[in-house]
């Protein structure tokens, strides 16, 4: 179940609510902590690096962001996502 997650997570819109600057979501860099499973939902915590890019067009600043989704896992295993936080 854990791989399954990651996996959804590297593709989940919704952790751009999480960053600061609207910048890109690095995925090398994105960590998930299962918080609490009850039935089919599962809560999680994730991190990762926000790359923000400078006027240059280069790499600017690298920003830590956070947050924490519910996700709820049907009996086909599609995961879908909501924010709680």
């Amino acid at each position: 179940m854990k791989n399954k997650i990651e996996t959804y997570l590297k593709q989940c819109r919704e952790l751009v609510q999480f960053t600061h600057q609207n910048g890109w979501i690095d995925n090398n860099t994105l960590t998930m902590k299962i918080l609490k499973q009850t039935g089919n939902c599962v809560q999680v915590e994730v991190g990762f690096e926000e790359i923000i890019m400078g006027s240059s067009g280069c790499c600017a600043v690298n920003e830590q962001c956070w947050g924490k989704l519910a996700l709820t896992v049907d009996e086909n295993g599609v995961i879908a996502s909501e924010i709680i936080e």
